[in-house]
């Protein structure tokens, strides 16, 4: 049966906001996003100055005029797992209207910018690689960028990229990188009601959250922009049945680490950090450093009103880093919302990044 038939139209001449609000109610949690991937493929198939591509589900769509320069635009299609914040819903409020649900604002508003300039803007400026990926909110095994990367790294390739995470439509540059370590106490199994035969791994854990209790964050400042390091516990394992004196315990810890680090920098503190205990580290990813001095990214900063301020937290934008491409985050959305219950995008951010966007790709 042809893909038109099979999935949800999106009709790419509506206004960003209202195509926000249809997006949000294709439910795209991650690995499940082949419905809102079907949707996206056909609507950008019908736009004839478009050279479409899909892999998994991710879709890229390419202008080919030839200009000098190539611009990425990029967002991802999934969401992290409804909570009870399913079909959107339009609020009036003293400041505009915002628009309330899952994926308003981490992405799917700047993800309906993506769209909307892709079917309006034919003979923009720039050639411009629109991607819309699959995968983001997981492990990365599965990030569709990174997939992207690997398998067709020539669809990617581009002198400037520009990664429509939300970011109070400012421009927010670099990013945090990512590290977690599972730290590890030992003891020896004995019956409860003779615990004095045994050794408790969890109250051996004691020591490792009241270092990190003490723990306070270094705070850099990279390009004039102020960073700060966070280390959490966010998981505790542990236990064997109620009536044994546990032998292991685990205390999972994140660290949020500044991009003038490496990440075996960061590693390296985490381990100095726990001396004493086992320190595994399970998960790892780079951060990338602001490049405000980079050409590319001062003449767009230029262009959408000179605001700019620092990413607290990972994005895809340390995978353009790595692919030498520089690369900022800015899109519709309070970054505070995100992967909440009452997520929500103001319509008039949704707005401003189009219209500021669409200029930038139109002028010489």
């Amino acid at each position: 049966m042809p893909l038109e038939e099979t999935t949800t139209a999106l009709d790419l001449t509506l206004d960003a906001a209202t195509l926000t609000a249809r997006l949000v109610d294709i439910e795209s949690v991650s690995r499940d996003e082949e419905a809102i991937a079907d949707a996206v493929e056909a609507a950008l198939r019908g736009c004839p100055h478009l050279v479409v591509s899909r892999l998994g589900h991710s879709v890229v769509a390419r202008t080919e005029l030839g200009r000098p320069e190539r611009i990425v635009i990029a967002g991802h299609l999934d969401t992290v797992p409804v909570n009870d914040n399913l079909p959107c819903r339009w609020e009036e409020t003293p400041d505009g209207v915002v628009l309330h649900g899952l994926g308003t604002c981490d992405m799917k508003g700047g993800d309906a910018i993506i769209l909307r300039l892709a079917a309006t803007l034919p003979e923009p400026a720039r050639d411009v690689t629109y991607v819309l990926y699959e995968g983001e909110e997981i492990d990365s095994e599965f990030n569709g960028l990174r997939l992207l990367a690997e398998s067709h790294p020539e669809l990617l390739e581009a002198d400037f990229a520009i990664l429509m995470e939300p970011s109070n439509a400012v421009v927010e540059a670099g990013c945090q990188g990512t590290l977690r370590v599972d730290v590890r106490t030992t003891g020896e199994r004995a019956h409860s009601a003779r615990s004095w035969r045994g050794v408790n791994a969890i109250h051996r854990a004691g020591d490792i959250l009241d270092r990190l209790k003490a723990y306070e964050g270094r705070r850099p400042v990279i390009d004039g922009l102020e960073y700060r390091e966070g280390l959490n516990a966010v998981f505790i394992r542990g236990g064997v049945a109620g009536n044994v004196v546990p032998d292991e315990c685990v205390v999972e810890v994140n660290f949020r680490f500044a991009p003038d680090r490496s990440e075996e920098e960061a590693a390296d503190f985490v381990r100095e950090f726990f001396e004493g205990y086992d320190v595994t580290v399970t998960d790892s990813a780079p951060g990338a450093l602001p490049g405000l001095g980079l050409p590319a990214a001062k003449a767009f900063i230029e262009a959408v009103g000179g605001e700019v301020g620092p990413k607290f937290g990972w994005t895809d934008v340390a995978r353009f880093t790595a692919l030498g491409i520089p690369a900022v985050n800015f899109g519709p959305g309070d970054p505070m919302f995100a992967h909440k219950q009452d997520e929500h995008v103001p319509v008039a951010q949704i707005e401003r990044c189009e219209q500021e966007l669409r200029r930038w790709l139109e002028s010489q």
